[in-house]
């Protein structure tokens, strides 16, 4: 079990500006300052290009980094294949510097869905073996972000990339990069790749005993494999939509996924952490993540205006999810 403590994060609403057609950073920045203010540990952006478009978020949060001073900033989730592997390496090792030390990227190879693999397309990228060319990407920018340290290869030769002068691109500003968290389920695949080759684990299971069954066998891994138990964050990727009237709650959350992603609340909640109501409800339902193992949330506002339940979540959902952190653990194996 990680010994990390219990971190919570929120996401900037990249998305939901686009689908509200409102484009601009000013609004943005204020919410990250507001949400810096108001006690959240980290601030997230989401990427894709044509699928569900929105803002990119190495910029977004390169301007946020810069108006903020504590809060860590992170991908949820960057696609690294929607961009030449060292073009990739040069943006994160640049936001690093700008984050200055407070980067964390959550990686994900495509969500299996028509309009990822058109947006695939019109990049160049390759659909199909993608979660190989993840963790070939992976690969590719451990080795360009050490390749300026004494004894480092400067040429990486993998299956799909083959590099030179890696050594010329500047190196982050944390020796060897920004932690590297895998976004995916809980397949024994997944499972087997984020506790051998990334740093944390960032899955959306709308299930917690199955959250904890696969936080508790990445640990088994990660020790299998001489890194540790508590290598990898087990994290979390959680959408609320909080209003003390239930109805009105699920209301605005299922107007928010259907113009989100083209489909129902029932259809995605098969496979995405959804929750709605009171502030104490949901806090509730985060605090079963919790004592399964998850160390750092990432918590989704289910509204395509999430600003007004800002200070809600922060005034009343944080104290009560973190009044969890610090037993648990001790009687997590």
């Amino acid at each position: 079990m990680s010994t990390e403590p219990l971190r919570i994060g929120i996401l900037l609403p990249t998305r939901e500006q686009a689908i509200n057609g409102t484009y601009a950073a000013a609004p943005l920045l204020d919410f990250a300052r507001q949400a810096e203010a108001l006690g959240f540990d980290s601030l997230w952006a989401g990427d894709s290009l044509t699928a569900r478009p929105r803002l990119d978020p190495l910029v977004v949060l390169s301007a946020a980094a810069a108006a903020t001073e504590r809060i860590a900033v992170g991908t949820a989730a960057l696609t690294p294949a929607l961009r030449h592997p060292l073009i990739g390496a040069n943006m994160a090792a640049s936001l690093s510097h700008v984050a200055a030390g407070r980067l964390i990227l959550g990686l994900g190879s495509g969500f299996p869905m028509p309009e990822t693999e058109e947006e695939f397309a019109s990049v160049g990228a390759s659909f199909q073996g993608r979660v190989g060319r993840l963790d070939e990407i992976t690969a590719l920018w451990r080795t360009a972000w050490r390749s300026g340290e004494d004894g480092e290869p400067v040429e990486f030769q993998g299956r799909f990339w083959q590099a030179e002068h890696l050594d010329r691109l500047p190196s982050p500003a944390v020796a060897g990069g920004p932690p590297l968290w895998l976004a995916g389920s809980d397949t024994p695949k997944v499972l087997a790749r984020a506790a051998t080759r990334y740093d944390g684990w960032l899955p959306f299971l709308p299930d917690v005993e199955a959250y904890g069954s696969a936080r508790r066998r990445i640990a088994e891994l990660a020790e299998e494999a001489g890194r540790g138990a508590g290598a990898v964050t087990p994290a979390l990727y959680a959408t609320v939509t909080v209003n003390s009237d239930e109805s009105a709650a699920r209301a605005e959350l299922e107007h928010y996924i259907s113009h989100y992603y083209g489909r129902s609340l029932d259809q995605m909640r098969t496979i995405q952490a959804y929750a709605w109501g009171s502030a104490e409800k949901c806090a509730e339902w985060l605090g079963e993540y919790v004592r399964a193992g998850a160390r750092h949330l990432v918590v989704r506002i289910g509204s395509l205006d999430p600003e007004p339940q800002l200070k809600e979540i922060a005034e009343v959902l944080l104290p009560a999810v973190r009044a969890l952190g610090p037993t648990v653990g001790s009687t997590q194996s």
